[in-house]
């Protein structure tokens, strides 16, 4: 009887196998596509064709009940994808894995076929910056998603430098340094970009040995299923970033300090090998190594000396030779290596980095081995100021955020009108479109945009894209939901995001002006105007989409903190005049704006603080860490660095939590100031205040209070409410 149960049960497993065996392997697409719509993803089809041209190209077709797809790899077939779902079915794919997507019931036929040919071969995506202000504590689901939509919108150059830490700490462990001074030399999470950059050392250590272990393994995930997509990684190389404790154990290493950097104390500056020095290679060469055995390498490495930061000599020769070294450092180990330089520091001091110093930097790496990033071309164009980057092969780059600020922002015909003119006229050596954002959530049309220009087959009319944006939004053709998304196209998204923004709600409260200069309240539009918009949207039927909820809530997010600006002002003036009465009504209007716009915030969870602090303590291996990685993510989005740092609210976001138990208290605590000052026949002391409101912010850093990770309320019903309250007094006022 055993041995016939024995059997028959070797004969079940076998049979298994050979079903297994049997069943055909899913490619990256058709995973891709089963992750997205697990529910429909039998009812597409995809094929490989050739493109004649040569360039990346996709059609798609329906035939017998099956939606055919047709690209010349996986990563143009998921743009057809994304067309259809688009174009078709009216729905959007988000970058959030918190997002669901939204599917009419039956699939819609297509007639005839539609055909699309890529108009570069480059589509660059993601920031140093980003790293910090969107993606630290993201898991593999969260990154899962994200490179999803990646495909989704062609793009197959993305920045890949997780995990990096772990690499440098076995550098850094053979060239003698121990755990403790490597650890230390990390900053915290959050602000590793800057460490990157070589902006900043030793803050916000040690760098948990935990973190370098997840992250080296996230990395390797994340490399490999952008491979499966067709995309190709742009990995880290030196530039000549050391730790300081390095000149201990090589005494004659040219070793310099680099200029300081955002405010931080002189002990936060980084440490800087000449490339002339012979250790840059070695050490070039140990961390390449290093890094390709652990990623493997599609050969493009990005490395930024001197980003906002002063070189140890501005004279030509050199400039010319550090970019001359470094590359050679590079091809040395990688005989394909390609540098990808960010050429923001153009930009960002322009005053040094005359024509003359940049020819000399850029020319000295050989032809097309040097490829450029015009980082911020919505709002100046470095390759018109350059002769085209002197022909080094350069990408077209759409930044829209900064310090992942909640504003709206992006100027949409601008955009058009330059990314058809670089097209038609920057020359051969555009190899690509990209975009560099700061941070992800509040302006998602703009991405999408640049991305789907890629696409186009000539100009856009954007009246007419913004219709097709406000069907999808909604799912369906509503009249008002496209009159608002085209007066917020032709109105409000007239304007370049701006290197330090945000609504006065979220700067530190002053009686005039906006507090810092990293919270700029300026905006280029009359908020009566998107009050209209937000009205519109409101007059919906039967809209039940969750980007449709979204936009309402995003759009009565920047209405109320609009509206902030004239609550403030009315203040002052009640407090020049000394009017008691006017004052104190005035402070509780300001402070019941700040709990209607907290009311409006919790529906959603792109906009909680919450979910932004569970997801750094759920990095944590045990107390300690988590007590850590809150303090770190609590930290980047308020004072940025210590209690006096210049940065001070320069990652500030209109979040729930946020607004009531940070900027709310701030306001209060000012408001209370100025009026006991006015109550008492004094005037008000600012210095005095802001000694306290910086204890404040220093407090709430290393607090742990619990906020709310999850959605609450119906967004449509706050926002009706919200609409009818607020509607009547800002149509009185023009806050351009």
């Amino acid at each position: 009887m055993l041995l016939r149960k024995y059997l028959f049960l070797i004969l079940l497993l076998t049979c298994g196998f050979c079903k297994a065996e049997n069943q055909p392997q899913l490619s990256s697409i058709q995973k891709l596509t089963h992750r997205l719509l697990p529910t429909q993803y039998q009812h597409f089809t995809f094929k490989t064709i050739n493109s004649e041209s040569g360039k990346d190209i996709f059609e798609i077709e329906t035939k017998n009940g099956k939606v055919i797809i047709g690209g010349n790899n996986y990563n143009s077939m998921s743009v057809g994808l994304n067309y259809y779902l688009k174009y078709f079915c009216l729905t959007s794919v988000s970058w959030s894995a918190n997002d669901p997507i939204e599917l009419p019931a039956t699939l819609p036929v297509i007639t005839g076929k539609v055909h699309r040919e890529a108009r570069c071969k480059n589509r660059f995506f993601l920031n140093y910056c980003t790293f910090g202000y969107t993606m630290p504590w993201w898991q593999w689901k969260d990154w899962e998603r994200f490179i999803d939509w990646m495909a989704l919108n062609g793009i197959n150059m993305p920045l890949a430098i997780t995990g990096q830490e772990a690499i440098w700490y076995k550098v850094w462990t053979k060239l003698g340094l121990t755990d403790q001074e490597i650890r230390h030399y990390f900053t915290g999470p959050a602000h590793l970009p800057w460490h990157r950059m070589s902006n900043l050392d030793y803050w916000g250590g040690p760098l948990p040995k935990s973190w370098l272990d997840n992250q080296l393994m996230l990395q390797k995930k994340i490399v490999s299923r952008e491979r499966e997509l067709n995309m190709t990684p742009v990995l880290p190389a030196f530039a000549g970033h050391v730790p300081a404790a390095l000149k201990n154990k090589y005494p004659n290493a040219k070793i310099s300090r680099l200029s300081e950097w955002g405010g931080f104390e002189d002990k936060y500056r980084s440490s800087f090998l000449d490339p002339f020095d012979p250790l840059f290679a070695t050490i070039q060469k140990e961390f390449l190594q290093e890094q390709n055995r652990q990623f493997g390498t599609n050969h493009i490495y990005g490395t930024d000396p001197f980003n906002e930061l002063v070189p140890p000599s501005w004279d030509t020769t050199y400039l010319a030779n550090v970019s001359k070294t470094i590359y050679e450092t590079i091809h040395q180990v990688d005989k394909n290596a390609s540098w990808l330089q960010m050429a923001w520091l153009f930009y960002s001091d322009s005053n040094s980095w005359t024509k003359e110093r940049i020819k000399s930097f850029l020319c000295a790496v050989p032809q097309n081995k040097m490829i450029l990033l015009d980082y911020f071309c919505e709002n100046v164009e470095i390759w018109k100021r350059t002769d085209s980057f002197f022909n080094q092969p350069f990408i077209w780059c759409y930044l829209g955020n900064f310090g992942g600020n909640t504003m709206i922002a992006g100027n949409l015909a601008e955009v058009e009108k330059r990314m058809e003119n670089s097209f038609s006229n920057a020359g051969r050596n555009m190899w690509g479109v990209g975009s560099t954002l700061e941070g992800f959530d509040v302006n998602p049309l703009m991405y999408e945009f640049v991305f789907e220009k890629v696409w186009s087959n000539g100009a856009t009319n954007v009246d007419e894209w913004s219709k097709d944006w406000a069907r999808r939004r909604c799912g369906k053709d509503d009249l008002n939901a496209v009159k608002a998304w085209q007066l917020l196209g032709s109105k409000i998204y007239v304007s370049p995001a701006k290197c330090t923004e945000s609504t006065l709600t979220n700067a530190r409260p002053a009686l005039t002006g906006n507090g810092n200069w990293t919270t700029n309240n300026h905006i280029d539009y009359d908020n009566r105007e998107l009050l209209e918009a937000w009205g519109l949207l409101l007059k919906h039927k039967g809209i039940n989409r969750s980007t449709y909820k979204y936009d309402v809530v995003n759009i009565g997010r920047q209405v109320l903190g609009n509206y902030f600006t004239c609550l403030r002002d009315s203040f002052a003036k009640y407090y020049t005049e000394k009017n008691l009465p006017m004052m104190r009504q005035t402070s509780k209007q300001m402070l019941n704006l700040l709990d209607d716009l907290e009311s409006l915030l919790n529906t959603q969870s792109s906009f909680l603080l919450g979910k932004w602090l569970d997801d750094a303590k759920r990095m944590s291996i045990n107390s300690e860490e988590r007590n850590y990685y809150e303090q770190n993510a609590r930290n980047i989005i308020t004072t940025w660095g210590t209690k006096s740092q210049s940065l001070n609210d320069y990652g500030n976001r209109t979040w729930a939590g946020l607004v009531k138990g940070y900027y709310k208290v701030r306001w209060k605590m000012f408001m209370d100031d100025v009026i006991k000052a006015v109550e008492e026949h004094k005037s008000f002391d600012e210095n005095a205040f802001n000694e306290s409101v910086t204890s404040f912010e220093w407090n709430w850093v290393n607090q742990h209070e619990v906020y709310s990770n999850k959605p609450q309320g119906d967004p449509i019903v706050i926002a009706n409410r919200l609409y009818e309250k607020y509607a009547p007094l800002i149509r009185v006022v023009n806050t351009k």
